[in-house]
């Protein structure tokens, strides 16, 4: 997903922009993005796959951490961001839709509810670079959870919110997009992966 989204781009789930609408990035910004996506675990890490444990410390150390991620996900030009994709086995997340609202922190999530409409969009992921697939998820969530602080939360989210949410609650299963596409879809997914990985 892109952060700078407008929205009427807002209907991909992205992270890169597509290779037939390039994005120019000024040197600085892409340095700071370089710099950012080399802190970020990618596809064939293990950690990747791994479920992470419940958070039960919430302490100055984890305020740190989601200021980390928050940094790594705005650099990187990202929406979200899971404490895994950063090889942290922590039960949290980082996410923020549109570029001017503050990054918002899920520490141990769970989805208490999902709606029955569903919609196929576009996601990619920053540990997966190169990789646009079409995901099926609910529109509507209702996710309970604790912010950096320990205290309770609970998000009513919907549209890219409840998808962002959606994706990275994924990676804190050890799930990534990659399992919620077709076989053939997969081969093809794997393909642009290993081109992009061999590019970078």
């Amino acid at each position: 997903m892109t952060e700078n989204a407008t929205d009427t781009e807002l209907d991909a789930v992205e992270v890169e922009p597509e290779e037939d609408e390039p994005v120019e990035l000024d040197p600085e910004a892409r340095a700071r993005r370089d710099r950012a996506l080399a802190h970020v675990r990618k596809f064939g890490d293990p950690v990747l796959r791994t479920r992470a444990r419940e958070v039960d410390r919430f302490d100055d150390d984890l305020v740190q951490e989601v200021e980390r991620m928050g940094r790594l996900m705005h650099d990187a030009i990202g929406v979200g961001l899971a404490a895994t994709q950063v090889g942290v086995l922590h039960r949290l997340l980082v996410y923020r839709v549109h570029p001017q609202a503050p990054v918002a922190a899920l520490v141990n999530p769970e989805l208490e509810w999902a709606g029955r409409e569903a919609e196929t969009l576009e996601e990619g992921c920053l540990s997966l670079p190169g990789v646009h697939v079409q995901v099926e998820r609910p529109v509507f969530v209702r996710v309970r959870a604790r912010n950096e602080h320990g205290e309770p939360i609970l998000v009513e989210a919907s549209g890219l919110e409840a998808r962002v949410i959606q994706h990275e609650m994924d990676h804190l299963d050890g799930v990534l997009v990659l399992d919620r596409i077709s076989r053939s879809e997969r081969k093809e997914a794997m393909r642009a992966l290993r081109a992009a990985l061999d590019d970078g």
